[in-house]
């Protein structure tokens, strides 16, 4: 790990809160990690940083880190992010907006209501993102990979 701190160690307080100590031995508690790019590349350039949003350090990629500080980044960034991944769009209510939208992700079936044609973003191609009514993003990485009956149905929508 680089960065504006030197790193010495990470672990889990006994809060449950990620602690990073740093060579000269002090002690940050609270740590948060933070993806700059989680969708185009979600394991390179981890930011650990302070309660107030200040870098403490930087990882240039997970693999870098020992096993057991690899866990912990994984683990506190799963309990923060939660952007479920479309594998396959099962069928919608109607192709005017609003729409409920059913479908299946990588982490099961979902159901959302889009509100309108607006809330689907293009990314970097083909990757899209989806916001439900509620403001939860559904990740689709590659369009061009869904089976045809899910490319058909996202085409009139785009």
């Amino acid at each position: 790990m680089s960065g504006s701190t030197a790193c010495h160690g990470l672990r889990r307080n006994a809060f449950g809160r990620l602690e990073l100590t740093t060579t000269e031995g002090e002690i940050h508690e609270g740590v948060v990690p933070v993806r700059p790019f989680p969708i185009t590349a979600p394991d390179e350039g981890i930011a650990l940083v302070d309660p107030y949003g200040h870098e403490l350090a930087w990882i240039e990629r997970l693999s870098d880190l020992p096993e057991d500080q690899r866990r912990l980044v994984e683990a506190e960034l799963a309990s923060r992010e939660f952007m479920p991944e479309i594998r396959r769009i099962v069928r919608v209510a109607s192709y005017a907006t609003p729409s409920t939208w059913h479908v299946e992700t990588d982490r099961g079936p979902a159901s959302f209501v889009l509100k309108g044609e607006e809330d689907i973003r293009r990314l970097a191609s083909p990757a899209l993102l989806i916001a439900d009514s509620h403001g939860i993003h559904f990740l689709i990485r590659d369009r061009h990979a869904l089976d045809q009956t899910s490319r058909r149905i996202l085409d009139r929508f785009l």
